[in-house]
C-alpha cells in the first residue's frame, strides 16, 4: 500500500515526520484506525501556544479518517473548573474540529487509575513512601550523583496495599505519603528515579466532589488514559520526550495490550508574546488587560474577539510546520496569514476616522444618489452596494495638503482626485480655522465623472475615500497593536511587565458607511486603505465599537527600522 491510498492521504501535502509515521504504521498494519486526543488541563484558557497541538491532534485524525478525543486533564483539583471545560470546547468547535458529542475527563478513569495502581503494588512495581521531600532529596541524588533505595522499598506488597487503601480512606495528612514506582534509582533519567504516581491532596474536585483524596501525577494518568481510550498516537511537545520512558513503562509493566505510541514535537512559540499561564493570569488578575478575551491576549477567546479568523489560524499553523526544532515564530508571520484570509473574504467599507468637511458647491442641494461599489475586488460572487452621494461629504484630513511635496498625489488646491466609486473633484477653495487649519474644501465636481473615469480620457493619479455627510454614522474604535515592545517579554530576568506596549490600546471615533450598522458582533470587515475590524459584543444599537484585527500592512517593522 502506496502513502497515497491511505485514507485521508490525498489532503496531507508533504507529510511532516509524525503523519510520514502515521502513514507508515497504517500501512504496516499495526493499527486498523488512527485515534488522537488532545488532552488540556481544564485550570485556563487556551492560547495561541495550544493550537499547534490542537490542529495536530485533530489535523492527523481528520485527514487519516480517525478520531481525536478531547480529554480534560483533571487531575489537580485545585485549580480547575467547569468555566475552563466550557472555554475549551468553545474554542476548538469555533476552530473547526469535531470532537463529537462527548467530552472526555481523566477524572473519569479515577477507579480505573487506582486498580492499575494496586496492580503495580502486588507486581513489586510501586510502593508506599512516608518519606519528607526533604528526605526524599538525599536519597534520589542528582545529575551527578546516583540514587539510593529508600526505606519504603523494603516493605512487603501486603503493607503497601493496606496504607494505599489507607491513604485513599483520607486517615493521612496531606504530603504525609506518596505511592511512588518502583524502577531504577540510579537511572540516568531522573524522572525514573521512583517517581510519585499518587499523592494526597484534599480539596473538592469540580466533577467528582469529595470523593477522592488521592490523586494520581500526570505522568502515571497520562498514559493510562490514552491506553483506555484506544490512543493510537500520543503526541506531546519536546519538554515531554524525557518522559516517554516513563510513560512506556506503566503501559508496560501492566502488560497493557496495544500500547498507544508517544511522539513529540516542538511546541509553538511565538514574538511579543508571554505564554505562560501564570503571567497570562497576573495580566488578567492586575487589570494590565480587560480580563481573558481582550483582544490583546493571546488566548483563542481573545484572538476570536479581534478578529481573526478561524481560518487564518489553522493556516498559520500549517505555515509554521511539525519539527523536533525548538524556535521562535516571528508574530509577522501570523499577522500575515491573518491579512491574506481577509484579504479573500473580507467584505470592503469605507470609514473616516480623521474627517475633513468637502462641499461640492456645483453639486445640486438635497440631491442624493447611489453610487454601485464593490464589496469585495478578491471575490466577485461577494456583489455590490449602493453608496449614498450628495453635495456635503467628508474625506480624510491626510488625503489634503495645502502645500504638497513631490509624490504626493491626493487632494491639494486646484489639484483633482477620484473619489473612490464616484466623480473627479477639484479643490477651489480652503476654509480655514483661526489657528490656520483646513476645516472644509469647496470643490467641484465633473459630472461626466461618475464612476471613476472621464469620457475626454484625462487621468488623475489619485483616488481617495469619503462617506457622505448626511448619511455617515458614528462609531467607536479600538486600535489594538502588538501587547509588549519588545520581541522576547522576560528574557534575561527582566519583568515582563515594564515590556508593555504603552500603545497597545488606542480609542478613536470615527464615521461609517450607514451599512455598518447591520452587522453583528463578531464580523468583520476591511475599511478601505485603514485596516480590518471587527465589531465587538460591546456594540449597542446605533452605537458600534470596532476592533482593530490587524492593519493593511506591516508597519511594525517598518516601524522598529526607523
Amino acid at each position: 500500500m502506496s502513502n497515497e491510498t491511505l485514507p485521508g492521504a490525498e489532503s496531507v501535502a508533504g507529510l511532516d515526520f509524525i503523519r510520514q509515521i502515521v502513514s507508515d504504521d497504517l500501512v504496516a498494519g499495526k493499527h486498523d484506525s488512527i485515534v488522537t486526543r488532545f488532552p488540556p488541563e481544564p485550570n485556563g484558557y487556551l492560547h495561541v501556544g495550544h493550537l499547534k497541538a490542537i490542529c495536530l491532534d485533530f489535523g492527523v485524525a481528520r485527514e487519516y479518517h480517525g478520531r481525536c478525543n478531547l480529554r480534560m486533564d483533571d487531575t489537580n483539583p485545585t485549580k480547575e473548573d467547569t468555566e475552563y471545560v466550557d472555554s475549551i470546547a468553545g474554542d476548538i468547535r469555533w476552530l473547526g474540529f469535531d470532537f463529537g458529542s462527548e467530552v472526555h475527563y481523566a477524572s473519569d478513569y479515577f477507579e480505573k487509575m487506582y486498580e492499575c495502581a494496586c496492580e503495580l503494588i502486588r507486581r513489586g512495581k510501586a510502593y508506599v513512601c512516608d518519606l519528607s521531600a526533604e528526605d526524599w532529596e538525599k536519597y534520589r541524588g542528582d545529575s551527578t550523583r546516583p540514587g539510593a533505595n529508600p526505606p519504603g522499598r523494603s516493605r512487603s506488597v501486603e503493607e503497601n496495599l493496606a496504607l494505599f487503601e489507607r491513604m485513599r480512606k483520607g486517615e493521612f495528612e496531606d504530603g504525609a505519603m506518596v505511592l511512588r514506582a518502583a524502577i531504577d534509582m540510579q537511572s540516568p533519567n531522573i524522572h525514573m528515579r521512583d517517581p510519585v504516581i499518587y499523592r494526597i491532596r484534599r480539596a473538592e474536585h469540580f466533577r467528582q466532589g469529595n470523593k477522592w483524596c488521592i490523586y494520581p501525577m500526570y505522568d502515571f494518568a497520562h498514559p493510562l488514559e490514552d491506553a483506555i481510550e484506544g490512543v493510537t498516537h500520543s503526541f506531546c511537545t519536546l519538554e515531554f520526550e524525557i518522559h516517554r520512558p516513563l510513560y512506556d513503562w506503566v503501559l508496560q509493566s501492566l502488560d497493557w495490550p496495544g500500547p498507544p505510541r508517544q511522539i513529540e514535537f516542538s511546541r509553538l512559540a511565538l514574538s511579543y508574546t508571554v505564554m505562560s499561564k501564570r503571567k497570562l493570569l497576573q495580566l488578567v488578575k492586575e487589570n494590565y488587560v480587560k480580563g481573558w478575551d481582550d483582544p490583546r491576549m493571546p488566548t483563542i477567546c481573545g484572538m476570536r474577539r479581534r478578529g481573526m479568523p478561524a481560518a487564518a489560524l489553522r493556516n498559520f499553523c500549517t505555515s509554521v510546520g511539525i519539527t523536533k526544532v525548538n524556535s521562535v515564530t516571528d508574530v509577522g508571520v501570523l499577522e500575515r496569514c491573518v491579512r491574506e484570509e481577509l484579504n479573500r473574504t473580507a467584505p470592503r467599507r469605507m470609514a473616516v476616522l480623521n474627517p475633513l468637511k468637502v462641499t461640492l458647491k456645483n453639486y445640486p442641494e438635497g440631491k442624493t444618489e447611489y453610487l454601485e461599489a464593490v464589496n469585495n475586488p478578491e471575490d466577485p460572487a461577494a456583489g455590490t452596494r449602493q453608496l449614498p452621494f450628495g453635495r456635503e461629504l467628508y474625506i480624510e484630513a491626510t488625503d489634503f495638503m495645502m502645500e504638497p511635496p513631490k509624490g504626493y498625489y491626493r487632494l491639494a488646491p486646484g489639484r483633482e482626485v477620484r473619489l473612490r466609486y464616484g466623480y473627479f473633484i477639484r479643490c477651489e477653495e480652503v476654509k480655514l480655522d483661526d489657528a490656520g487649519k483646513p476645516v472644509e474644501l469647496v470643490c467641484t465636481y465633473d459630472p461626466e465623472t461618475r464612476g471613476g473615469n472621464a469620457p475626454d480620457g484625462r487621468k488623475v493619479k489619485g483616488t481617495i475615500h469619503w462617506l457622505s455627510a448626511a448619511h455617515a454614522a458614528r462609531a467607536s474604535l479600538r486600535l489594538y497593536d502588538r501587547l509588549f515592545s519588545v520581541e522576547a517579554p522576560g528574557a534575561d530576568d527582566v519583568d515582563f511587565l515594564t515590556q508593555l506596549n504603552p500603545d497597545s490600546l488606542q480609542t478613536a471615533e470615527c464615521l461609517i458607511e450607514p451599512s455598518l450598522l447591520e452587522l453583528k458582533a463578531g464580523d468583520t470587515v476591511q475599511f478601505e486603505r485603514q485596516g480590518y475590524f471587527c465589531l465587538d459584543p460591546d456594540s449597542t444599537p446605533g452605537s458600534p465599537v470596532f476592533n482593530r484585527t490587524v492593519t493593511l500592512k506591516d508597519s511594525w517593522s517598518k516601524q522598529q527600522g526607523k
